[in-house]
């Protein structure tokens, strides 16, 4: 079993956010208490397809490199796709956002997971803050659904209240997983909770809380697109955590993070990509 790291502060910090200009108290609050908040609807019906078919333009572009790269591998590209960083800078979701993070926006990270029709790989119990080099653990993730996300094709499941344990101990997994890290659930906890998703619509979770997916074992594809945000505070052990960063609103008075300016075009290239961070 693998234990903290001693230069990360892992601990979850309640939101105090009295008077949240999207978000209803109850949904703060809610965040607060359970470790996440869902849905929001976002996307209209044109955007939904403009979105699967951007999703679908990059999956073919990884096939065109012929590096053995998967359908997991679209990671970190925010600052080199003109598609992701414009959802990562989408005031939709920031103005949501905000209300749990404040009004200095850092996305950091974004990774698309695409399970395709009758992909045998889970992701295991984990807490995605366990993965990361920053300190504290104050990261928010926006889970973006490209596809329908149902209980058939595999919606990601959250173990409510979970975040509010500090960090778990984990053991390396031995099943067939897009992750490495797996935490043995407890009889003590809360029962997982399926945040089933339309397409268009987002969940926000706490980078703290214990959530996982099982296989697709239908015939039906479930992809999201993972956004990761922070408030500048959040520091990178790692500097080139920081290498594609985008201030995506307000200012990093820290002078950490990298403000990525909106790529023009798309470029997959490997070239130090990508980085292995936690996922859904």
């Amino acid at each position: 079993m693998a234990g903290p790291r001693a230069d990360v502060e892992l601990d979850f910090r309640p939101v105090d956010n009295p008077s949240p200009a999207k978000l209803t108290a109850a949904q703060v609050a809610q965040y607060n208490e359970l470790g996440y908040v869902h849905p929001f609807d976002i996307y209209d019906d044109a955007e939904v397809v403009r979105n699967r078919a951007y999703l679908d333009y990059l999956l073919a572009e990884i096939k065109t490199q012929n590096d053995g790269r998967d359908s997991y591998a679209i990671n970190c590209y925010q600052g080199r796709c003109e598609g992701i960083y414009d959802v990562a800078t989408d005031p939709r979701i920031l103005d949501i956002v905000e209300d749990i993070v404040g009004p200095n926006i850092i996305c950091w990270a974004t990774h698309y997971f695409v399970k395709q029709p009758n992909d045998p790989k889970s992701v295991p119990w984990h807490q995605d803050a366990s993965y990361w080099p920053l300190t504290p653990a104050r990261t928010v993730t926006v889970w973006l659904a490209i596809d329908d996300a149902t209980v058939e094709n595999s919606a990601m499941e959250v173990i409510p209240r979970t975040h509010n344990l500090g960090h778990i101990d984990w053991k390396k997994t031995q099943q067939a997983a897009v992750l490495d890290q797996e935490i043995d659930v407890r009889s003590e906890w809360d029962a997982p909770v399926p945040l089933e998703l339309k397409a268009g619509r987002i969940s926000l979770h706490a980078d703290m809380i214990v959530h996982g997916s099982k296989p697709n074992t239908s015939p039906h594809r479930r992809a999201g697109l993972t956004l990761r945000y922070c408030p500048p505070e959040v520091r990178p052990i790692d500097p080139s955590w920081a290498t594609d960063s985008i201030v995506c609103r307000g200012e990093d008075p820290t002078g950490r993070w990298t403000n990525t300016a909106r790529p023009c075009g798309n470029n997959l290239r490997l070239d130090g990509k990508p980085k292995a961070i936690g996922g859904n």
